[in-house]
């Protein structure tokens, strides 16, 4: 039987693994986890100037997946299940990539839409997104159905922007 200990390595990697232990919650742990991916977002957008917003994005979705590939062997081993729902780096990745592929609409109507769709895609899995979480394992079967859940987020943002313009409805969709 294959024990691992708690020692200082395995406690600084469960925190990265875990976003800083909100992974770890007892109840909606992906969700909970993305939220760390949101927060990212928020602060990048509201601390930076905007000519290099969108390069941190995608230097931090980068890094999320880097991190994601080289730790989910240690992450499966350690909570013994080939998709831990504690391993929460794809669903920061997932949440990161709305906002590197929508350019509209105001922080706050990216954030919150944004995030609500990504983690009701990411639940209910739609076709291919439900096809990789079925046939693809390890790192990258993990992290690709959670980006094509971004993905299909990212089409909601769409058409969000779209019903808010007919309507007059961008103050509380999308706006431009």
């Amino acid at each position: 039987m294959n024990i691992i200990r708690c020692n200082k390595q395995n406690k600084c990697l469960i925190l990265i693994a875990s976003a800083f232990g909100l992974g770890l919650s007892p109840i909606a742990p992906g969700t909970c986890g993305a939220l760390l991916g949101v927060i990212a977002h928020i602060l990048i957008w509201t601390f930076t100037d905007e000519s290099v917003r969108f390069n941190m994005l995608l230097l931090l979705f980068l890094i999320i997946c880097v991190l994601h590939y080289f730790l989910t062997p240690w992450a499966v081993n350690y909570w013994r299940n080939k998709d831990p729902k504690n391993f929460v780096l794809d669903e920061i990745a997932g949440y990161l990539l709305v906002p590197i592929l929508f350019h509209h609409g105001q922080l706050w109507q990216v954030a919150c839409w944004g995030f609500l769709w990504f983690r009701l895609f990411d639940i209910i899995k739609l076709p291919v997104a439900k096809q990789i979480d079925e046939k693809m394992h390890g790192a990258l079967g993990i992290l690709l159905d959670d980006l094509v859940s971004a993905c299909y987020a990212v089409g909601m943002l769409y058409i969000l922007k779209f019903l808010g313009s007919q309507f007059g409805l961008e103050q509380y969709l999308i706006s431009e």
